[in-house]
């Protein structure tokens, strides 16, 4: 019998395809649309001191050459949840996007650089570095994953077409791991090939998706089941916010507590593309005028969790600002300023956050930075 000697340099060869000899490599598309709609054209925002204070302790006490700290306060408790000095692909994501749409090309092109280099995995960037261990999480979050090659687009449309490649490029390789035709998977685990069975709605990043997806008749066709899988999980005009989830075992959509900063990137990724309904605008008024923006819900609309995150109104701010609605902007955006530290003295001075423990969390402030800029 006649064997195939293997050797050592195509062995290597193999070990270093993005994800191994037997996986097939993805074809990039770049898409013809135009995708301005993903850059920031209004201009709505003032308050320039807090946005530089805002952005100096960014740079100074949070951004590292690897990533961005989850919390300026290093106390490590034991969690699922990332905490301390973990770093995340979210917060690199939102750090990339403002340095695309301000124009930093320089940061973005070094942060971009070792991004990859510390969080990527082949097709897909791992969510999570540990603080302690520097150790990568096995699986991506896809959502973190359409921030970043968004960022990369926006970059693209005013620099590079070396960067218009990356991002479709990226987009493709995601296309083989936790986008898998119209389903937008929460998560692939790079160590088990294996992805999951539900989609967060907060993940179907759908102008990103509609860009991406407009390079044949077959993807638009993805697009549009994903805009209807995510349109038919409106909860009802009583409580104008979509479900968490959907489950593709069961078919069926999520009834756990809302977490409100995932509903409202929800009912943000349909204001991108002109598809908030009305009693959604309405209520998000409402919360805004009464100032009770609560943590979390039930399905039905109860309030679950009585606290609230500054993050929230961020997300909020940005949402009215899509709606072109500079008046709600101003006003969401008054209520993320009231939590800056303005104590000169303070560690996390600049920071949104809290001076008793110094909890600065990098959603809150990274969400709150990249809002500024509308």
């Amino acid at each position: 019998m006649n064997r195939k000697i293997i050797s050592w340099g195509m062995l290597m060869g193999c070990l270093l395809m993005l994800a191994g000899c037997g996986q097939k490599q993805p074809q990039t598309k770049i898409p013809k649309d135009n995708a301005e709609y993903l850059t920031i054209t209004t201009q709505y925002h003032k308050n320039k001191q807090n946005i530089e204070l805002l952005h100096n302790f960014l740079k100074d006490s949070m951004v590292q050459k690897a990533g961005i700290y989850t919390n300026f306060n290093n106390n490590q408790k034991k969690s699922d949840n990332a905490t301390g000095h973990d770093m995340l692909s979210e917060s690199s994501g939102l750090w990339l996007e403002y340095l695309a749409q301000t124009h930093q090309n320089k940061a973005f092109r070094e942060f971009y650089k070792n991004t990859k280099k510390y969080f990527d995995q082949g097709r897909q960037f791992s969510y999570r570095i540990d603080g302690k261990t520097k150790k990568k999480s096995d699986v991506n979050a896809t959502l973190d994953d359409l921030r970043i090659i968004r960022a990369l687009q926006i970059y693209a449309q005013n620099n590079s077409k070396k960067y218009r490649y990356e991002a479709a490029e990226r987009f493709a390789m995601l296309q083989t791991t936790s986008i898998q035709k119209a389903r937008v998977l929460n998560f692939y685990d790079v160590r088990t090939k294996k992805a999951s069975n539900e989609s967060s709605l907060a993940y179907y990043d759908l102008a990103t998706l509609k860009y991406f997806e407009s390079v044949s008749k077959k993807e638009r066709g993805y697009y549009r089941e994903q805009l209807k899988l995510v349109e038919k999980g409106y909860l009802g005009d009583i409580f104008p916010l979509y479900a968490p989830s959907y489950n593709w075992k069961t078919n069926q959509y999520g009834t756990k507590n809302l977490n409100t900063s995932e509903a409202l990137i929800t009912v943000l990724h349909l204001a991108e593309i002109g598809k908030m309904k009305p009693e959604t605008v309405s209520w998000l008024k409402m919360q805004i005028d009464n100032k009770k923006l609560y943590n979390s819900y039930t399905t039905a609309g109860a309030i679950e969790d009585h606290n609230q995150s500054t993050g929230n109104y961020a997300i909020a701010a940005m949402i009215f600002a899509r709606n072109g609605d500079r008046k709600y902007y101003q006003k969401a955006m008054n209520l993320v300023w009231d939590d800056q530290v303005r104590n000169k003295n303070s560690k996390i001075y600049g920071a949104l956050g809290d001076t008793k423990d110094n909890d600065a969390y990098s959603f809150n402030n990274l969400l709150a930075l990249l809002t500024s800029q509308y």
